[in-house]
């Protein structure tokens, strides 16, 4: 049975939450301390707080990399390629963590700045997330007590209950404003305005779905979910294509093909890959796994579909 249009947010997104934690645990689950780092590039996206919020906006770092959690403010960071590079095609590029924090660098700014690279004009969407405790104990506890009852039930053969729906409507609105804000500096960033794609991580990938099925605002030229939910949706009849990515050992994978499938049938352009290996979270790649290579691929398929080609018009 299809999820509903409505619903979508809910589906692939809110399992993240459980599956990043598990992401979280699995490796190394220590926790550590970091002072706010200094963003002098994030462009604040004046789109409110976030109600309930008992904590203020705080950092940590884990497997090295830096994490935030507790965002009230959002915000969009550009990444723009070197003068005479740019070919007009451009990215928003949303981060994962089950929407209680986001992994800023390991699937935000290196993602940009290899984007970048590639003469693609690449943006780093700090979306709001839901309050988390305010002591980082606290929320390392809450972490693997949702890591316990989330690898329970991947263990189990019983069938998985429905998903806790959540309200996303914060960081649809976090996307739509982003979008906006690209559109409107278009020029000044040398944006092609119909070449805006979408590429999100776990959570990110959720979001980056839920734009596509939700918004009455962006008009996406192509998405690509990164290891994200995997079961069916309804295509809207102007869905872009789309480049999906997940590894087999992935805890969001579980044999499920729906969500290609749905586009298959819907006759929207498509390409998935399924690796070996790669687990979950692994950014622009883990050593020794076979989805290391994915990135490549990416950029490969945005050149076959003409998204790389000289600069045109808006």
């Amino acid at each position: 049975m299809l999820i509903t249009l409505k619903n979508l947010a809910k589906f692939s997104l809110v399992v993240c939450l459980l599956f990043c934690a598990l992401a979280i645990k699995a490796q190394d689950g220590t926790i550590y301390p970091l002072e706010t780092p200094e963003e002098p590039n994030a462009i604040p996206l004046n789109t409110g707080g976030v109600r309930d919020q008992p904590a203020s906006e705080t950092w940590f770092r884990q497997w090295g990399d830096p994490m935030a959690r507790n965002i009230t403010a959002a915000t969009l960071t550009p990444f723009l390629p070197e003068p005479g590079k740019a070919n007009g095609t451009t990215v928003i590029v949303a981060p994962g963590g089950g929407f209680r924090w986001l992994s800023m660098d390991n699937e935000g700014w290196e993602v940009a700045k290899a984007l970048a690279d590639q003469g693609i004009t690449a943006f780093v969407l700090k979306y709001r997330l839901h309050p988390t405790p305010e002591s980082l104990d606290d929320f390392s506890d809450s972490m693997n007590r949702t890591f316990d009852a989330a690898s329970s039930s991947a263990q189990s053969e019983e069938p998985r209950p429905r998903p806790v729906q959540r309200d996303l409507s914060d960081q649809l609105e976090d996307a739509e404003a982003a979008y906006a804000m690209i559109v409107e500096r278009a020029e000044e960033w040398g944006v092609n305005t119909n070449r805006i794609g979408m590429i999100g991580f776990s959570a990110g990938a959720g979001l980056t779905m839920h734009c596509t099925l939700n918004s009455q605002t962006m008009k996406l030229a192509f998405i690509g979910p990164i290891y994200g939910g995997m079961g069916p949706v309804e295509v809207p009849n102007n869905a872009p294509p789309m480049f999906n990515v997940i590894a087999t050992d992935d805890f969001l994978f579980r044999g499920q093909f729906g969500i290609i499938d749905s586009w298959y049938k819907a006759g929207v352009p498509v390409e998935f890959h399924l690796y070996q290996n790669g687990g979950h979270g692994f950014g622009l790649g883990n050593p020794n796994r076979t989805s290391n290579r994915w990135f490549d691929a990416f950029i490969h398929w945005l050149d076959v579909n003409s998204f790389l080609a000289a600069k045109s018009s808006n």
